[in-house]
């Protein structure tokens, strides 16, 4: 479904990712693995464009979206969860899904009613401000309001980051279900054993190239390559 290939990206004159290739299948989930600084997340920004692929490419269905718009990318079914979650503080949760849900066809799979459904603290809270909510509520606002737009491939940076382990467990259990729903995934994620139990491939960074790819259950037997590329 998604095809990075030779992909350089940075920050104006620093580069960061130096040729990287990956790919995520229909229907799987690909976690992105690295130490912080890696180039997890200015992957995921390169690919959402926004960021500039300055080599490379990027193909969703096999068209390129490599320095598309974010908006031209999204319509076109990728939905993205940043680590900073970018919830709207000023508007309720109600108001926030709103406006994710906007555009929503008639016949569509993700409804209001039913990301509430999905995650029920959601419908205690709908009138409640986003700077009133917990981190984890906030995690869930902002992973419902991504489904909102009904994505084919959803894309996720560090899901866990500073939730307490109820909560993470609690997220884990979500992503769990949207994957046997057949959802495509992309996570980078910290949290080792949160991703691989997940995932069905892992792509490692280090110094901004892929420098493992395979399968979940090989890397959390591989404890040489955890070592030396996660600190694991």
């Amino acid at each position: 479904m998604l095809e990075v290939t030779s992909l350089e990206t940075g920050y104006g004159e620093t580069r960061v990712i130096h040729g990287l290739s990956l790919e995520v299948k229909a229907g799987r989930m690909l976690a992105i693995l690295g130490r912080n600084g890696a180039g997890k997340t200015t992957t995921l920004k390169a690919v959402m464009g926004l960021l500039p692929a300055t080599a490379g490419d990027i193909r969703f269905d096999g068209a390129s979206i490599a320095n598309s718009k974010p908006y031209e990318i999204a319509r076109r079914g990728v939905a993205y969860v940043p680590e900073t979650r970018d919830i709207f503080p000023s508007l309720t949760v109600r108001e926030n899904l709103a406006l994710a849900g906007r555009n929503a066809p008639a016949n569509a799979e993700w409804t209001l009613d039913r990301v509430i459904d999905f995650f029920p603290r959601l419908g205690e809270r709908l009138s409640n401000g986003g700077n009133q909510l917990s981190g984890g509520e906030q995690q869930m606002l902002a992973i419902g309001r991504a489904l909102l737009m009904n994505p084919r491939l959803l894309i996720l940076d560090e899901p866990t980051e500073g939730l307490a382990p109820i909560i993470v467990r609690q997220i884990h259990d979500k992503l769990a279900a949207l994957k046997e729903a057949g959802l495509t995934m992309m996570l980078v994620e910290q949290n080792f054993g949160f991703a691989t139990s997940l995932a069905d491939e892992v792509v490692i960074i280090g110094r901004g190239k892929a420098v493992w790819r395979g399968s979940s259950d090989a890397i959390r037997h591989d404890a040489e390559t955890q070592q030396k590329w996660l600190g694991v």
